[in-house]
C-alpha cells in the first residue's frame, strides 16, 4: 500500500506563493502518476495538474496554467505543487493522489476515480 502524506499550504494574500509537498511511504512513488486536486467550499473536487511517473509529462488545468508548477523527485519519493500569483478563487483543500500506471496520465488524469491513493488534504486560503 502506498501512503501519501501532505505538507504545506496555509494562508497567503493574493499574488502570493505557496508550495505543497506529497511524500510517499510504503512503496516507491516511481511508477505512479501523481495528480493534484482541489475542492473549494461548496464545489466539487476538481483536477488541476498531473505528472507522469518519470516526471517527463505534465498537464495543467486552464485555471492554473502558467501559475502552478507540478514536480516530483522520485529519489525522495516526493511530489510537489508550486503555486504562485495565487488568487482568492484558488482557496480550497488541495489533495495529491497516486495511481501505479501512466494510463491515467495519458487518458484522463483529472478523473479522480482513476486514483487509488490519496493524501489527507491541505488547506490553502488566499485572502486579503
Amino acid at each position: 500500500q502506498l501512503q501519501l502524506v501532505q505538507s504545506g499550504g496555509g494562508f497567503v494574500q493574493p499574488g502570493g506563493s505557496l508550495s505543497l509537498s506529497c511524500v510517499a511511504s510504503g512503496r516507491t512513488l516511481e511508477y505512479h502518476t501523481i495528480g493534484w486536486f482541489r475542492q473549494a467550499p461548496g464545489k466539487e473536487r476538481e483536477g488541476i495538474s498531473c505528472i507522469s511517473s518519470s516526471g517527463g509529462g505534465h498537464n495543467y488545468a486552464d485555471s492554473v496554467e502558467g501559475r502552478f508548477t507540478i514536480d516530483r523527485d522520485n529519489r525522495k519519493n516526493t511530489a510537489y505543487l508550486h503555486m504562485k500569483d495565487l488568487k482568492p478563487e484558488d482557496t480550497g483543500v488541495y489533495y495529491c493522489a497516486g495511481v501505479e500506471s501512466d494510463n491515467a496520465f495519458h487518458t484522463g488524469c483529472y478523473n479522480s476515480d482513476r486514483y487509488y491513493y490519496w493524501g489527507q488534504g491541505a488547506q490553502v486560503t488566499v485572502s486579503s
